[in-house]
């Protein structure tokens, strides 16, 4: 059993939540300290610098271990040390400490735009994009 904490399109009801759904055990909702980046079609999590950001909200899903191969092949993490798209890192929750797993962040903001407030759905509901497709 592997946590992982998703705040974009893996969410539960989300466009991508179908690449984990088979290996879902459990659904949890969480926070984690960072900025959220709109990136278009989906969000990226940068972390915390020194000064804090706030809370991107989201969820803590516990999978099986064959469904962390299929979150590395959607979020384009190849190993560490490699070229990823996202690097693949270990983070407790902002709020429940007790809480921590694998989360896919961006290490810089790559000059997109911060998400106030921290929620993809929130974002996504206003019309920014359909909820799902």
């Amino acid at each position: 059993m592997i946590p992982v904490f998703v705040y974009g399109t893996l969410l539960v009801g989300e466009v991508n939540h179908h690449v984990v759904a088979p290996y879902v055990l459990s659904v949890r909702p969480g926070a984690v300290p960072g900025m959220l980046l709109d990136a278009g079609d989906y969000p990226a999590l940068v972390l915390s610098g020194p000064s804090g950001c706030g809370l991107v909200k989201g969820e803590w899903i516990i999978i099986a271990q064959e469904g962390l191969g299929k979150l590395d092949e959607l979020e384009e993490y190849y190993g560490p040390g490699e070229r990823n798209e996202y690097e693949r890192i270990w983070i407790r929750d902002g709020l429940r400490e007790e809480r921590e797993g694998w989360t896919y962040v961006w290490r810089e903001t790559r000059g997109y735009p911060i998400i106030e407030g921290g929620s993809w759905r929130l974002h996504a509901g206003k019309g920014k994009r359909p909820l799902s497709t």
